[in-house]
């Protein structure tokens, strides 16, 4: 292990509520060694910036890492040349472009079908009964698994991220993850001869077109969805909670004061719902007085550069009319996330503006609960709204 200065922490209770911790760290370790997950964090927002591009030392490739293990070696375990090919070959799916003419109108359909199934009720949970199938739909349709319903779309994406933070090594979390996987498998393997046959701009049908080998193509696909389902869900439930607990917020993204980019991307500051990066340390090297061994094991903590004192003013407030250029919430390195412009597209040009479109009088039923640090978003957000 590096020989960063040691913080303990309480597991449930990180899981619960990371903050003050981080913060703690960022006031007296900025670096430090946590024994309870055997890594060491990286916790301010410049530090985290300048590390995740020297992939010489904070290197993605994980041989031994639980999501090269349980998912297969896709591109964000990969560095350099290797990553940047996976990477060209999958861009006509997620280019700004194709999100614009291809997939938008997508969105906008499934969107407004799940607003016509909720609308009637008068209330429900924004997280499963909204946010759920909106990010599940638009998944299906990026990755070409069209026939996959949208609860196994959540459920195999909920088992995968289970499956790489199952640090404690719970054997059934460990199988459980394995039937996800053989889930996505099967239905990868019942559409490709559909889209061999009539070939879209699906990152599956994109990557069989560009001859990736399967096994990459595999798991390339069970990345997508382990990044593109939970994280776009929490995001719209947890921005939605965000500005009904702010309604003078709210009131500026209704009447164009604020975009609604503006908003997600406060949000996405705020909560981070990717709230950490995992890297393996490639060769000796010392980072402001700390030395970091090889096969030390680092974690870029998003989560809390994005609420670092020093380049944000009282970072534990949401406020949409922040300047957030200097967040890190979809990465600051090579390993920028890929689906950067396709979340934007669906949060903060469909889902958010179509809600508050649809929906009238809407109010929160009971706090929302928000919980977890390598992965943050909101547990439950009860709401009511009046029938349509």
């Amino acid at each position: 292990m590096s020989d960063a200065p040691i913080y303990h922490i309480d597991p449930a209770k990180f899981w619960a509520d990371p903050y003050s911790d981080l913060a703690n760290m960022r006031r007296d370790a900025p670096i430090a060694y946590v024994p309870e997950l055997n890594a060491t964090l990286l916790t301010k927002r410049d530090d985290v910036f300048v590390q995740e591009k020297r992939t010489e030392v904070f290197s993605s490739k994980q041989p031994g890492g639980l999501m090269t293990l349980l998912m297969g070696e896709n591109m964000m375990r990969k560095d350099g040349a290797a990553h940047m090919a996976e990477r060209r070959a999958i861009f006509p799916t997620v280019s700004p472009r194709t999100v614009r003419d291809v997939w938008k109108a997508q969105f906008e359909a499934a969107t407004g079908a799940v607003l016509d199934r909720i609308g009637a009720r008068g209330s429900g949970d924004l997280v499963t009964d909204f946010a759920l199938p909106v990010a599940a739909e638009a998944l299906k349709a990026i990755t070409g698994l069209t026939d996959m319903p949208y609860l196994e779309m959540d459920r195999v994406s909920q088992g995968m991220i289970d499956g790489i933070s199952n640090h404690a090594g719970d054997p059934a979390i460990e199988a459980h993850c394995h039937d996800c996987t053989a889930s996505i498998d099967a239905h990868i393997d019942a559409q490709m001869p559909t889209l061999k046959a009539k070939p879209d701009l699906s990152s599956l049908s994109v990557a069989m077109k560009a001859d990736m080998p399967e096994e990459q193509i595999r798991a390339n696909i069970k990345l997508a969805i382990s990044g593109g389902q939970n994280e776009p869900r929490d995001a719209i439930a947890g921005t939605i909670a965000a500005l009904l607990d702010h309604p003078d917020q709210l009131q500026m993204a209704l009447s164009g004061d604020v975009t609604w980019l503006a908003v997600f991307e406060e949000y996405a500051r705020w909560m981070s719902p990717i709230g950490m990066s995992p890297r393996r340390i490639a060769r000796r090297d010392t980072i402001n007085g700390v030395t970091f061994e090889p096969e030390d094991r680092a974690f870029l903590m998003f989560g809390s550069a994005n609420r670092d004192e020093d380049i944000f003013d009282a970072p534990e407030r949401f406020d949409v009319t922040r300047d957030t250029a200097k967040a890190v919430s979809f990465g600051a390195g090579p390993h920028f996330c890929a689906g950067a412009w396709a979340s934007r597209c669906l949060i903060a040009e469909v889902a958010l503006p179509m809600f508050f479109e649809r929906l009238k009088s809407v109010a929160l039923s009971e706090p929302a609960i928000f919980g977890g640090w390598a992965f943050r978003g909101p547990l439950s957000v009860k709401a009511k709204w009046l029938v349509q």
